[in-house]
């Protein structure tokens, strides 16, 4: 599509940053789970009443997915240079103020030792992870979507930002790469018109195309496969072309795990399976269908919905989300307000 209007661009800011919210929420009390037909029917009435204008639950909290994009947002509000240490620091402080949020055990080790070294040197701490390994998670890519919107017309800005970003927590290439490739699918929603049908083909062949440059610097690398992104992503081409629901077959396939590439490529999919009906989820709505689907595969469901929810809300906006959903997200207003501020230092910097 050509250039965004502010108007929709401001929108699709927001949609990106309340759908990961949305996912983050809602996926949470699912975490794990393996998900039957049975457990299929109780996601799609929990989503119902969800929506319901008169349905009084109890607030879904949030989890370290929202609480670290929320710092992500901050550092880029508050120091629009980029300011890595800055961010690092917003990481720890959040986590030892608020560490209920489900963070993991390898984090928390990064952040208590970035602390003991007063943030010396911000990348060590994860680099001496798994033997100098490096983490593969998908901490990094559950994070990065606020770098996604601040660089949209900056793509190879964005990837050193969401690389640098990522290395503060996690420095396995996949992970690495998982973010980058996160950071691609939002940015690429940013620029589809939401009144257009999404070309799923195009979709992955670009991401392919950008994978493939990529990943061809790891050349010689101890990797799993040469190029383990994009051999992920022609698997989920095929899956879309098939029109195969199988969730078994799918998690077979993608994954639903922790590890970022048994999650980024799902998430990815489960966007792109969302732009067309879905056996068993009832709802024309295709961000909550995205949501809703990423969740009904099981396995790390707040993760793998926060990315889909994002790639979701970035396509449509945020006209686009049912505000009886959102309602009963911790922290809804406070996001919306954040989105917010992010297009306006975006803004900022555009006309620098």
């Amino acid at each position: 599509m050509a250039k965004i209007d502010n108007i929709l661009l401001k929108s699709k800011f927001r949609g990106c940053l309340l759908g990961s919210l949305i996912g983050d929420c809602f996926g949470a009390p699912f975490e794990g789970d393996v998900m039957t037909g049975g457990g299929k029917v109780i996601l799609q009435k929990y989503f119902d009443k969800l929506e319901g204008a008169n349905f009084k639950g109890p607030i879904k909290q949030y989890t370290d997915d929202t609480a670290m994009t929320k710092c992500i947002v901050k550092s880029l509000t508050d120091k629009p240079a980029v300011d890595f240490k800055f961010m690092a620091r917003l990481f720890v402080k959040e986590y030892f103020s608020d560490p209920r949020r489900g963070y993991g055990k390898n984090v928390v080790d990064v952040f208590s030792k970035l602390r003991a070294n007063k943030f010396e040197d911000i990348f060590k701490p994860a680099e001496e992870q798994f033997s100098g390994m490096g983490s593969f998670g998908n901490g990094g890519a559950m994070r990065v979507a606020p770098l996604a919107l601040y660089f949209h017309d900056n793509y190879q800005a964005m990837i050193r930002a969401v690389s640098d970003a990522t290395r503060i927590t996690h420095t396995h290439k996949n992970a690495i790469n998982g973010a980058i490739l996160q950071s691609m699918a939002v940015q690429q929603c940013l620029r589809l018109d939401p009144s257009e049908k999404v070309d799923t083909h195009k979709f992955v062949n670009n991401l392919i195309d950008k994978m493939r440059i990529i990943e061809v610097e790891d050349e010689g690398l101890d990797t799993e496969f040469l190029a383990p992104y994009k051999e992920k992503l022609v698997d989920v081409q095929k899956l879309l072309d098939s029109a195969n629901d199988d969730t078994d077959e799918i998690v077979r396939i993608l994954g639903n795990d922790i590890f970022a590439l048994h999650s980024v490529p799902t998430a990815i999919f489960c966007f792109l399976r969302a732009q067309l009906p879905i056996p068993r989820i009832t709802t024309d709505n295709k961000l909550r269908r995205s949501i809703q689907y990423a969740i009904s595969l099981g396995g790390d469901t707040d993760t793998i919905a926060s990315m889909a929810g994002s790639m979701a809300g970035a396509f449509l906006g945020d006209d686009y989300i049912n505000k009886h959903l959102l309602r009963h997200c911790e922290g809804h207003k406070e996001m919306s307000e954040m989105a917010d501020n992010l297009f306006a230092v975006t803004e900022d910097v555009d006309s620098a």
